[in-house]
């Protein structure tokens, strides 16, 4: 019998990739695989500025999307062998695949990195924006011809609430894409930390029905649980390896801070963001750069971009180890007050005699890197809820996740020349509360 999801075995185009081998395209994921918005994933690199410290990473979002793709097929035909989609909705079954296709549609160039703006600077975060594209008219063409709703099933899939049995598999602890990328980054990087056992992943998922609220939902096999484990840890490990590389985040704060004052200085607005490929984006700049009088658009042109470019990246002048600051009030504010960050900066490039715009302070953010919330099935039986904490004597590493998020995690000064920036001064100031930082940056006091 064949499955409630794909086209007859002869219809199928097959796409050689690197990482999965072969992957079998069927017609539908073929017409939207050839829609311009999709095309535009071709050009958007998916570890943002990761190549400019690991040259092989310049794989982009279009080919991450294959692969999940084709891992959403491999699950539901697993699911379906084992008889377990029988309850399931055809129609969920149908546009899973789909979903796992397109849940990158919405990207920004670059990736994630303008996702760390403030909201004054971005129109929407990307899962937010994926109705946009969907909405596009060759696309919506063929979502249409799938189910009169496909569209909106796709985009409450990817965006987290859907309700569907099978929402799990593309937006949730386990889903297929962080198996996807983690395994297509540490190979594209030439890293093993991201490498995680697909096949016993895969094999180990299963529909359960949850003990307290009822419903079908994605859980996994206690068989698997050493492969999830492996997995948590080796996200943190490309976390603080790749992703959070001090040159990566050099390059990502330089480029930040440069769309940032773009926007403010009106040269493009946050809507002119959306849609954007990466060079697309930089040439756009660039053109309104040199369209422009003033400070910031002279930074851009003569400074910023062709630093970017010619990866003439700020040097790190000091790091702060996160446990060193994890109780301070810093998180309280550095994300969502991007203008104290910004007189921060300029306060410290003041006291070391540089230029505005020499000086970006950074401190990534991703508070559930370990996160975990999923149905587990004992070998006895039994379908118990693993928490956030996880469970003793089952999987322990969510219990030590802050430990881990924080030892992954640094606040780092960069600057465009080499300066000695004192350690404890620094911290004095970040022991102040946002409205304290806010005076002593308005004063003409030194900082640093």
């Amino acid at each position: 019998m064949r499955p409630p999801f794909g086209a007859p075995d002869d219809e199928f185009e097959v796409v050689r990739d690197p990482l999965w081998n072969t992957i079998r395209v069927d017609p539908v994921a073929l017409r939207i695989i050839d829609t311009p918005v999709f095309q535009r994933l071709r050009h958007i690199r998916q570890l943002g500025h990761a190549y400019l410290v690991y040259p092989g990473a310049t794989h982009s979002r279009f080919e991450h999307a294959l692969g999940v793709y084709h891992l959403a097929r491999r699950t539901l035909q697993l699911l379906h062998e084992r008889g377990e989609l029988q309850h399931v909705d055809e129609r969920e079954c149908k546009v899973v695949p789909y979903a796992a296709l397109l849940h990158d549609i919405g990207h920004y160039p670059f990736s994630h990195a303008l996702e760390e703006l403030g909201p004054d600077q971005l129109a929407e975060h990307h899962e937010v924006l994926t109705g946009r594209f969907l909405a596009d008219p060759n696309l919506a063409t063929v979502l249409n011809e799938i189910a009169p709703d496909a569209d909106e099933r796709v985009e409450r899939l990817i965006r987290g609430s859907s309700g569907s049995s099978l929402q799990g598999l593309i937006a949730g602890s386990l889903d297929l894409d962080k198996i996807e990328y983690l395994n297509r980054d540490a190979r594209s990087c030439g890293v093993q930390y991201g490498t995680v056992d697909v096949d016993r992943l895969i094999h180990a998922l299963t529909l359960l029905e949850d003990p307290e609220g009822g419903g079908l939902e994605i859980g996994v096999h206690e068989k698997g649980l050493s492969a999830l484990e492996s997995l948590l840890f080796a996200k943190y490990q490309m976390f603080r390896n790749v992703y959070w590389h001090h040159a990566v985040r050099a390059a990502t704060a330089l480029y930040k801070r440069a769309v940032e004052e773009a926007v403010e200085g009106g040269l493009l607005t946050s809507e002119e963001l959306v849609g954007q490929t990466d060079e697309g984006l930089l040439g756009l700049l660039d053109d309104r750069a040199r369209q422009h009088r003033g400070e910031a658009a002279a930074r851009l042109a003569e400074r910023w971009l062709p630093a970017l470019r010619f990866r003439r990246l700020p040097k790190r002048i000091l790091e702060l180890p996160g446990e060193a600051i994890r109780d301070l009030p810093l998180g309280t504010w550095f994300t969502s007050r991007p203008g104290l960050r910004r007189k921060l900066e300029d306060a410290i490039a003041r006291d070391l005699a540089l230029p505005p715009g020499s000086v970006f302070v950074d401190y990534p953010e991703k508070p559930r890197m370990m996160g975990l919330d999923l149905l587990l099935l004992q070998r006895d039986g039994r379908t118990v809820r693993l928490p956030e904490s996880g469970r003793a004597g089952l999987i322990d590493l969510p219990r030590v996740a802050d430990e881990l998020y924080h030892s992954a995690r640094a606040f780092r000064v960069f600057a465009s020349e080499r300066r000695d920036l004192d350690r404890d001064s620094l911290l004095d100031v970040l022991r102040r509360t946002p409205s304290e930082l806010d005076e002593l940056l308005d004063s003409a006091a030194s900082v640093v």
